[in-house]
């Protein structure tokens, strides 16, 4: 039986109150920082860590599309997306019972292209397959939809 090899991505944070330092360990640390809205307790100083996650759906899909994209043979320019994720604050605020996640999620994306509608669908498709934030999140069981668009590739 083949051994799976794994990839470790770590992190380490210390904060007080809602405010929070993320240092992503590695080669080339990156520092990041954290908080929250005054509702929630926090003084707006930084984004939340809700808005990290729907970040991380973004940058996750344009690292896979770049991925799936050379393996099509297709080239890609600008991409842009909208995320949307609806919250009912009533449970991590207020301490209601039920499910804290957000109780759905979707995503808008326009990718410029040359790929043919055939390679696009297959672009897509393959991308929301393969990103690891994008399963995490379809697979936390939360309402999920996703619009991909090609737009004509710029000249350049």
């Amino acid at each position: 039986m083949a051994v799976k090899k794994t990839v470790p991505f770590v992190v380490e944070a210390a904060g007080s109150g809602v405010a929070q330092q993320v240092t992503v360990a590695g080669e080339h640390q990156h520092v990041f920082h954290a908080d929250t809205y005054p509702s929630f307790g926090g003084q707006d100083a930084a984004p939340s860590p809700l808005s990290y996650v729907l970040g991380a759906l973004t940058s996750c899909n344009q690292v896979t599309g770049s991925l799936v994209a050379k393996d099509l043979g297709v080239a890609l320019g600008r991409w842009t997306f909208r995320v949307q994720g609806d919250l009912d604050p009533s449970v991590i605020a207020g301490g209601a019972q039920g499910n804290a996640n957000f109780d759905s999620v979707s995503v808008s994306v326009t990718v410029e292209t040359d790929a043919t509608p055939e390679q696009f669908e297959r672009l897509s498709a393959e991308t929301e397959r393969r990103c690891p934030v994008t399963q995490m999140v379809k697979r936390s069981g939360l309402g999920f939809s996703s619009a991909w668009t090609a737009a004509p590739l710029a000249a350049g």
